[in-house]
């Protein structure tokens, strides 16, 4: 699959809130930054931080825009709530080997009503 596919797989999982499929699209040693927080490193690890976000909150990924540059896809994205973002994804292989992500974390948290950390 192209760095595109890849993502428009991503949301279509992400939506779905579906992380075992999440985890799936990655490589074994693959890293999930989202800026906001520690990197998370590894497949199982990346799978256990999208169930536990899907716990936290009801999450919707409305795609903007995917750019796509050799390996890399880039996501243009909002969410329902007005919150927008964006991520990076370089894959090798068909499979997401790096994510970064850019989004605001204290519009996140006060959007769902969630403890301020």
């Amino acid at each position: 699959m192209t760095p595109k596919a890849v993502v428009e797989e991503w949301v279509k999982c992400f939506n779905a809130g579906d992380s075992d499929a999440l985890a799936a699209l990655y490589a074994e040693n693959a890293v999930n930054h989202q800026v906001t927080q520690d990197p998370v490193e590894g497949r199982d690890a990346i799978r256990t931080m999208f169930q536990q976000e899907f716990a936290t909150a009801d999450m919707t990924c409305l795609v903007e825009f995917i750019h796509e540059a050799d390996d890399v896809a880039i996501l243009e994205w909002r969410d329902p709530t007005g919150l927008r973002g964006c991520g990076f994804f370089t894959v090798k292989d068909g499979k997401i080997a790096f994510q970064r992500g850019y989004w605001d974390k204290l519009s996140f948290l006060k959007m769902h009503g969630l403890p301020i950390e």
